[in-house]
This record gives structure tokens, sequence and C-alpha cells, in this order.
């Protein structure tokens, strides 16, 4: 009886190191994967931050380009504006007195 104790008593000693560096073996992969994926995080966010930049500065421009066509269709609408009475007259002249429009 004393024998099946003792080689019941090494199995598990066995057993308790083998498990321990079974252990430290996943421990050193679990680390280096963790490291390998920190690595990949900051360098996504290096890329996303850069891509960020890119897209604020592409907004930036397509702003500045609407506020000059805007301004230039504002000034056109201006002039169109400002002539618009005398054309009108003109029209007017000729209906009124029955001349043909020349042009």
């Amino acid at each position: 009886m004393s024998i099946i104790g003792i080689v019941i008593g090494l199995i598990a000693i066995g057993l308790f190191f083998w498990l321990k560096k079974d252990q430290q073996i996943n421990y050193k992969i679990i680390k280096t994967n963790m490291a390998k994926t920190d690595k990949s995080l900051i360098a996504l966010q290096e890329e996303f931050t850069q891509y960020q930049i890119k897209t604020e500065r592409k907004i930036s421009d397509l702003e500045k380009s609407l506020i000059v066509k805007t301004k230039e269709h504002d000034r056109k609408i201006t002039k169109i504006t400002e002539s618009l009475p005398g054309i009108i007259k003109k029209i007017i002249g000729h209906i009124e007195f029955g001349a043909p429009m020349q042009r």
C-alpha cells in the first residue's frame, strides 16, 4: 500500500512540475503575442491618425473651393441683377413702339 502511495505522490509531483513548465511556456507565448498585438494597434492608430489629417485637409480645401465658387456666383448674380433693369427697358421700349429688336 505504501508503494502505491509513493508512486501516486511521485506522479502528482511530476504532474505539478509539468503543468508549471507548461504554464510558463504558455505565459511566454501569450506575452509575445500581446506585444505583437500592441505594436500592430499602435501602427493602426498612427495610420488612422494620418488618414484623419489627410481627410481634414481635403475637407478644408473643399470648403475653400466652395467659398470661392459661391462668391463667384454671387458676383455673377449681382452683375445680372444690376444690368436687368436696362435689359427690361430695352425690351419694353421695342414692344411699346412696335420696333423690331436689333441684336
